[in-house]
């Protein structure tokens, strides 16, 4: 049952500070996902490699999938795989499968989004201490907590689209599948609306945006980056996504996000974020030289570049004192009040 440690390619123990979490009400008859998707096959316990390939394999079948999902479910699967022969071997395992997703992909909501995984399943081997039992039970929870977050997106979906009036002017800034699926409900919903979609360089993610929108036939125009000011007067009012929402409220997204929030402040126009909860990360940065590098730039970056000063970073921060309010799977949120439920998902 050992695993197998060779240096190339295994996930090596390290020890970490065991976390209590407190006791969650679950639905364990909820715990099997109804989703099918394809399986990948592996051997008998997931090593570093094979984790790194199943987690890419989930996003390249399905592009929507938000990389966070696409971790949990990879952890799930190293989860069930799994040879350790002690819970804090697990958990040992664990932590590292996590930090090896996040240097393949150095998103904010990779590193949340497998922190509450692991929290979420936690407190079970505190209830069992058979490692069996316990497994089995981090497996239900594991499954619950991934279909929970699956359906995060509809959620705020539903909350924010009634927020757009009838023959609104909406500005959005690069691609976001929560922004979508909003504009989405509100388009079903028969309301009338233009859209506005940065260019959103260097990636041209806007213009993807666009493409999205006219499929759903929502009228869209692509607007230069540099002209956010020059059109926030004909707009109505701003909705963005988010790569991760910080403790004081304010956000961490696409580089120019930050820009748009301060020019919608000063023509008093509504900012709105839309975001699942299960980007909610524990960070407090005072301004853009607070977050962290690892969230500023790509993992290839990362791996390749010794002087960061050089490249430009892709993302920015956002503080509370611009946002209007947040739309999450929590709920219709203030900044101020995100610390509260911050702290009741990582407490």
């Amino acid at each position: 049952m050992g695993m197998n440690m060779s240096k190339s390619n295994a996930i090596k123990r390290v020890s970490v500070e065991g976390n209590i979490v407190p006791q969650v009400a679950l639905n364990t008859s909820s715990s099997i996902l109804t989703k099918k998707k394809k399986k990948i096959a592996l051997s008998s316990s997931m090593e570093e490699t094979e984790l790194v390939g199943y987690f890419r394999a989930q996003i390249r079948e399905d592009p929507d999938v938000a990389s966070a999902v696409a971790a949990i479910r990879s952890l799930l699967e190293f989860l069930k795989r799994d040879p350790s022969e002690t819970i804090l071997g697990l958990r040992e395992n664990m932590t590292q499968a996590i930090r090896r997703l996040e240097e393949t992909d150095s998103s904010v909501a990779v590193s949340s989004g497998g922190e509450l995984f692991l929290r979420f399943i936690s407190l079970t081997s505190l209830e069992h201490p058979d490692l069996s039992q316990c497994k089995n039970l981090m497996i239900e929870r594991g499954e619950l907590f991934l279909k929970k977050i699956s359906l995060s997106r509809g959620k705020v979906g539903k909350l924010c689209h009634t927020f757009i009036k009838d023959g609104a002017k909406i500005l959005t800034h690069s691609s976001s599948r929560v922004v979508l699926k909003v504009l989405e409900n509100a388009a079903a919903d028969n309301k009338r609306f233009t859209v506005y979609v940065t260019e959103s360089q260097p990636d041209s993610a806007g213009k993807l945006m666009a493409q999205k929108l006219r499929k759903l036939n929502i009228p869209v125009m692509v607007v230069l980056d540099a002209a956010v000011g020059y059109i926030m007067e004909k707009v109505d009012l701003v909705i963005v996504g988010a790569e991760g929402v910080v403790e004081s409220g304010g956000v961490i997204n696409k580089i120019g996000t930050y820009q748009m929030a301060v020019c919608s402040k000063v023509h008093n126009k509504p900012f709105y974020v839309v975001a699942e909860s299960f980007k909610f990360v524990r960070l407090y940065p005072l301004n853009q030289q607070d977050v962290p590098d690892r969230f500023k730039y790509t993992a290839d970056i990362l791996k390749t570049v010794k002087d960061l000063n050089q490249e430009h970073p892709m993302i920015d921060y956002t503080p509370p004192s611009l946002i209007t309010l947040l739309f999450t799977d929590l709920g219709v949120l203030t900044p101020s009040a995100v610390s509260d439920e911050l702290i009741k998902l990582y407490l």
